[in-house]
């Protein structure tokens, strides 16, 4: 059965991956988590942004974006709240403060600020689940590729292949980031790498309540 679904599975694939791989909240946030708390801080968030895709798919197979089709002012809370915690996010970035570098290897051994794992994946989880842009990313692609007579355990499974596609991304990102030389150039630059990646996600919170 699976097999008479795969064009409609190639397509939807090709079109998430570019998303995924384009810059954007997602990537900064686990930039910044790797490169100032270390690697399992990054993968742990990376974990929680390919978790937060399980809310977007959820909403969507339930037909809550048929809702919102029919009902805006849903769809521009959903703007408004995504757009208030990445403004919030941004803002907590470009204040960000230098830091002080401890001498030799051991910089990059110890991150300065704890995080726990748990507030890692949460803050992943909620950059995601509350990303508007991923909102309509996820009514645009299953109101277009997939077809209304597509089964809800096929469309469930094509929720699952983008929650793992997220995830991978992302923990390939954490450890390309997190690593000892690449983490202590971004630590002794860090607040102006913070501050920029702050800039960044403000624009894009500001572009999102331009559009609304």
């Amino acid at each position: 059965m699976l097999s008479n679904y795969l064009g409609e599975f190639l397509a939807l694939a090709i079109i998430h991956f570019l998303a995924v791989v384009a810059p954007g909240p997602d990537f900064a946030v686990t930039i910044r988590q790797s490169v100032r708390f270390g690697r399992w801080v990054g993968i742990c968030t990376a974990l929680g942004i390919g978790a937060g895709i399980s809310v977007h798919v959820l909403y969507t197979v339930l037909g809550v974006g048929a809702l919102m089709h029919t009902t805006p002012w849903l769809l521009t809370v959903a703007k408004v709240v995504g757009g208030a915690y990445i403004l919030y996010l941004g803002v907590t970035l470009v204040r960000s403060q230098p830091k002080s570098v401890l001498e030799g290897d051991k910089a990059t051994e110890e991150p300065i600020i704890e995080q726990t794992l748990l507030k890692a994946f949460t803050t992943g989880f909620l950059t995601n689940a509350t990303n508007p842009k991923a909102t309509l990313f996820f009514l645009a692609i299953f109101t277009t590729l997939i077809s209304a007579t597509t089964p809800l355990k096929v469309q469930a499974l094509y929720g699952v292949w983008m929650c793992f596609v997220n995830a991978l991304w992302f923990v390939i990102v954490a450890l390309f980031f997190s690593s000892p030389k690449v983490r202590l150039l971004f630590m002794r630059m860090g607040h102006w790498f913070e501050r920029s990646m702050g800039v960044i996600l403000i624009l894009f919170a500001g572009r999102l309540m331009l559009s609304m």
